[in-house]
C-alpha cells in the first residue's frame, strides 16, 4: 500500500508517517521503481500502536522503548508493565499538581468580586507577589 492508504488505515496523517519513519518508529519503507514508498499491514499495526501509546501520554522515546519490548514477544511482560506503571505514576503527579493549581485559581476567583478598581483586585495582587498563593 502507498503512504496515503497507510495513513488513513492507521489514523495518522501523511506527515506523521514520514516523521515517524525519520525518527525510527517506523522502519524505512521499501520503494517502487517510481520512488513511491510501499507499506504493509505490519506498518499499519505499528502506527496504530504508536498512536495509541501517544494517546496514553507516552513520549516518543518511551514509545520507542515500548516498541522494543513488543518486538520480544517471547519475553516476560514485566518491562511493559513497569513502563505503564511508571507512566501512571507520572500522570498521578500531574493530576496532583493540576488539583493544586485548580484550588489556587478557585480561591483567587472566589476572592475577586469582578468589579471595581483593578488596583484592588486580589488576583492582580497575588500574581504581583503582594499576597501568597
Amino acid at each position: 500500500m502507498k503512504i496515503g492508504e497507510l495513513a488513513q488505515r492507521s489514523g495518522v496523517n501523511i506527515d506523521t508517517v514520514r516523521y515517524y519513519e525519520r525518527e525510527g518508529l517506523l522502519p524505512k519503507a521499501a520503494r517502487l521503481k517510481s520512488g513511491y514508498r510501499v507499506y504493509d499491514d505490519d506498518d499499519v499495526r505499528r502506527l496504530r500502536f504508536v498512536r495509541r501509546a501517544k494517546a496514553l501520554g507516552f513520549t516518543l522515546p518511551e514509545v520507542r522503548e515500548l516498541l522494543s519490548f513488543s518486538a520480544q514477544r517471547g519475553d516476560d511482560m514485566g518491562p511493559m508493565r513497569a513502563a505503564a506503571k511508571e507512566k501512571l505514576a507520572a500522570v498521578d503527579l500531574k493530576l496532583a499538581e493540576l488539583s493544586r493549581i485548580r484550588q489556587g485559581l478557585e480561591a483567587l476567583v472566589t476572592a475577586c468580586p469582578g468589579h471595581g478598581a483593578l488596583e484592588q483586585c486580589p488576583i492582580l495582587a497575588a500574581l504581583s507577589g503582594e499576597d501568597e498563593l
